[in-house]
């Protein structure tokens, strides 16, 4: 099934930049979701007041929602509770927010598929839950490693 996806998994700059590399993905954007604050902000979002996660809507025309989950497993830890690399906090949680009943099934076996070919099996924190709301993260943060150079071959891209 060729689905939208909502993940997350760290700092949402790489995150879209790899999704952005994928063949077959029409469009990303960047945003915050699985909080309960109405109109969040990077500001509020980063400093941890409003229980969002940093996540990344991966919008698809000829790659199937697991091929997606495939790529969500391989740029992050998945075993690291609210932490990716130097970025602490919840708002850097593991997390798939899926759309449908469907899409928790299918996330749930992917999981369970990475757990076994990876060998991490129980270590693996990642979230699985339906989706809230999604709010766009400010302008300047939509495609900002592309639009940053440097940041962008920091990524390796």
């Amino acid at each position: 099934m060729m689905e939208k996806a909502i993940v997350a998994a760290g700092c949402f700059w790489g995150i879209e930049a790899a999704f952005r590399r994928i063949d077959g993905v029409t469009a990303t954007s960047v945003g915050y979701t699985g909080g309960t604050t109405d109109d969040p902000d990077y500001r509020a979002v980063c400093g941890g007041q409003t229980g969002h996660a940093e996540a990344v809507m991966v919008d698809p025309d000829r790659v199937t929602y697991d091929a997606l989950l495939d790529v969500f497993w391989g740029i992050h830890d998945p075993t690291t509770l609210n932490r990716q690399g130097p970025d602490v906090g919840s708002q850097y949680r593991s997390a798939i927010f899926t759309l449908g009943e469907a899409q928790d099934a299918a996330a749930r076996a992917s999981k369970a598929r990475f757990a076994a070919s990876s060998g991490l099996g129980e270590r693996i924190v990642t979230e699985i839950v339906p989706a809230g709301p999604y709010h766009l993260a400010e302008d300047y943060h939509q495609q900002y490693l592309e639009k940053r150079q440097s940041g962008a071959r920091r990524f390796g891209f």
